[in-house]
C-alpha cells in the first residue's frame, strides 16, 4: 500500500533522528525534519527557541481560517526518554512491526497527524482551522512548553493528542494527575570513625523519609508515590550531610491532588538536628471524562467504525500534555498509533495500524464544527 510505504519511509527518518530531552541540539535535528514537513504541507510554521537546555517548539497554522478564530489543536512532543544508541540501529522492522526509540511514543503518532492535516490541505481544508504544536520536553514535565500549550489552548475548540492508543486501539478519556518533588536532607558531617557521635546523617533521615512517603500509597483511591531516584553522601568513611530523594506522586483527582500536596510540604526531619527541604508541586492535573470529550469520543467512535474497527476509551495512570487543557476543553488522547513497549527497548509500532489511525485523524479533524 503507498500511503503505508509513505508513513513508514518517513518515520525512518523521525526515529532515526534520535531525540532524547536532555540532549538540545538532537532533539532540533527532528524538530528541523517536522517543521519542514509541516511547511511542505501548506501550513505556516514558527520555532520558538528552546530554553534552560531544552530543544526548540515548532508551531503549524493552517493557511484557512482567522488567527483567533477557535481551531483544532494537535499536541505532539518529539522527545524521547532514549540514550542515543540504546537500540543500537535506531530503525528496523520485525514481524510486521517498526522498532526504534520514540517510534510509539510518540513520533509515530505526531507524523500521522500530520499526514492526515497534509491531506486536508490538499483537498480545501475543513470548517475548522487546524493548528499543531511539537513541543521537546514533555518526557520531563514540559517545564518550559507548559505555557505555550495553555496558549495555545486558548484558540482551541478540540484538543487532539496523538499519544499512542492503549491495550490494543484504545484512546484515552482521562488520566490521574502527576506530582514531581524533590526532597532533601540537610545534616552535619563528621569523621565515622573518629567522631561518629558528632555527625548527624542526612542518609538515615532520607531513609526514614522514603518509607513514610511510600506508605501514602492508596491503591484503592488512585494515589501513588514512588522515590525513583536517590542520592546522597560524599565518602565512605564519612557520616554523610547530604541527601537528596526524586518522588513522583499520581493522584485521581484534584482533591487528592490539593491533599497530597499539604501532606508533602508539611514534612519535617524526624531528628530535629536536621532540616528538611521539600521542592515542587503538581506538575500535571488530573482530569476525566467531561460531556464535551464523551461527545467527541462518540465522533470518532463512529467514525472508526466506518473505516472498520472498535475504538473503545480508558483511564489512565500515565501524564499527557492533554492533561493541562482537558479539564476545559474537549480533549481526545491516545489517538495516535498502536503498538507496546513505550520507554523500553522493545517499544514498537504495530504497521497494520497505520493507515487506519490516520484515516481516522483526517476524518474526525473535517468532521468537527
Amino acid at each position: 500500500m503507498a500511503q503505508e510505504a509513505e508513513i513508514i519511509d518517513q518515520l525512518r527518518g523521525w526515529v532515526e533522528a534520535e531525540s532524547p530531552t536532555q540532549d538540545a541540539a538532537a532533539v532540533n535535528r527532528v524538530m528541523d525534519l517536522a517543521q519542514t514537513a509541516w511547511r511542505d504541507a501548506g501550513f505556516a510554521t514558527r520555532r520558538i527557541p528552546g530554553r534552560d537546555g531544552f530543544g526548540d517548539h515548532v508551531a503549524a497554522e493552517s493557511p484557512w481560517g482567522s488567527a483567533d478564530a477557535p481551531g483544532i489543536l494537535i499536541l505532539t512532543h518529539l522527545d524521547t526518554v532514549h540514550e542515543i544508541g540504546a537500540f543500537g540501529p535506531a530503525f528496523r522492522i520485525e514481524g510486521g512491526r517498526i522498532y526504534g526509540p520514540g517510534a510509539l511514543d510518540m513520533k509515530g503518532g505526531a507524523l500521522i497527524a500530520l499526514m492526515a492535516a497534509r491531506e486536508i490541505a490538499a483537498r480545501g481544508g475543513c470548517a475548522l482551522p487546524i493548528r499543531a504544536l511539537a513541543t521537546s520536553d514533555e518526557e520531563v514535565g514540559s517545564p518550559t512548553s507548559r505555557a505555550l500549550i495553555e496558549a495555545e489552548g486558548t484558540r482551541a475548540k478540540y484538543v487532539l493528542v496523538p499519544e499512542p492508543a492503549r491495550d490494543g486501539g484504545k484512546c484515552v478519556t482521562g488520566r490521574r494527575g502527576v506530582g514531581r518533588y524533590t526532597l532533601t536532607a540537610h545534616g552535619r558531617a563528621a569523621h565515622s570513625g573518629v567522631a561518629h557521635a558528632d555527625g548527624r546523617s542526612a542518609i538515615r533521615e532520607m531513609a526514614r523519609q522514603v518509607l513514610a512517603v511510600e506508605a501514602l500509597t492508596a491503591y484503592d483511591r488512585g494515589l501513588t508515590l514512588n522515590i525513583g531516584r536517590i542520592a546522597g553522601g560524599t565518602t565512605d568513611n564519612t557520616v554523610p550531610e547530604w541527601c537528596q530523594a526524586h518522588l513522583d506522586v499520581r493522584m485521581q483527582d484534584d482533591a487528592m491532588a490539593e491533599e497530597i500536596d499539604a501532606r508533602l510540604k508539611a514534612l519535617t526531619a524526624h531528628d530535629p538536628d536536621l532540616r528538611l527541604t521539600v521542592e515542587g508541586g503538581i506538575n500535571r492535573p488530573p482530569y476525566t471524562k467531561t460531556p464535551g470529550i464523551a461527545a467527541l469520543l462518540a465522533t470518532a467512535q463512529e467514525i472508526a467504525g466506518e473505516i472498520g474497527f472498535a475504538l473503545e476509551d480508558v483511564f489512565t495512570g500515565g501524564g499527557s500534555d492533554g492533561s493541562f487543557l482537558a479539564g476545559h476543553i474537549p480533549t481526545l488522547d491516545g489517538i495516535g498509533v498502536d503498538g507496546a513497549g513505550a520507554h523500553t527497548l522493545h517499544e514498537h509500532v504495530e504497521i497494520a495500524s497505520l493507515v487506519p489511525r490516520m484515516t481516522l485523524l483526517r476524518r474526525l479533524m473535517t468532521r468537527l464544527v
